[in-house]
């Protein structure tokens, strides 16, 4: 810029930089939940809910390369279609740990979009059972905008990956128990602040 630019023209562009910042979300824990699912013995497809994820998204519009995600997931909220299943994942044959305190987390490393600005893919660290491993998630973007009963502005998203259960130490009864483990994310995230 050459000279003086006027307060209107410096407010204007202010305006502008500002819009471009990153912005961070903060995840709504009654709406952020993990879905596994995995073959049973070939009998059953069995599934299984994680309640209660918390994290931070940022976003960077302009960039979304530059956009990341770090995610808290609390295995006490882990349910199965048993509870007798639920008390035998945290014994001895599992995690051996008490739930109530137990997490697993979740941290980007890089984020690739695809397609249509609504698709990406986000590499990161999943550390779970005290083991971290490098995992892929398939993200898409449901939406972003402002929530209808709130006013807030949310983004919601859902991801998907897969990752093998004795690459955590969580291994036992595979191959007769399904060492592939399918899981689905899903995430609504008001802006911070």
């Amino acid at each position: 810029m050459k000279s003086v630019l006027t307060s209107s023209a410096a407010l204007v562009l202010l305006a502008g930089a500002a819009m471009a910042e990153p912005v961070v979300y903060e995840f709504d824990p009654a709406h952020s939940q993990v879905v596994f699912e995995y073959d049973h013995m070939g009998f059953s497809t069995s599934t299984g809910i994680i309640n209660g994820v918390t994290g931070t998204l940022t976003l960077d519009a302009e960039n979304p390369a530059n956009s990341s995600v770090e995610a808290t997931i609390p295995l006490a909220g882990l349910r199965t279609v048993s509870a007798e299943l639920d008390k035998h994942l945290f014994g001895p044959d599992f995690f051996n740990t008490d739930a109530s305190g137990a997490v697993a987390t979740f941290k980007s490393t890089k984020v690739e979009p695809e397609g249509d600005d609504k698709e990406a893919k986000v590499t990161g660290d999943l550390t779970l059972n005290g083991v971290t491993k490098q995992v892929v998630l398939d993200v898409d973007l449901n939406q972003l905008g402002n929530h209808p009963m709130t006013g807030n502005e949310v983004a919601g998203f859902d991801a998907e990956s897969e990752i093998k259960r004795s690459e955590f130490n969580l291994g036992k009864f595979a191959p007769a128990v399904e060492d592939e483990v399918e899981i689905k994310i899903t995430v609504e995230a008001a802006k911070a602040g």
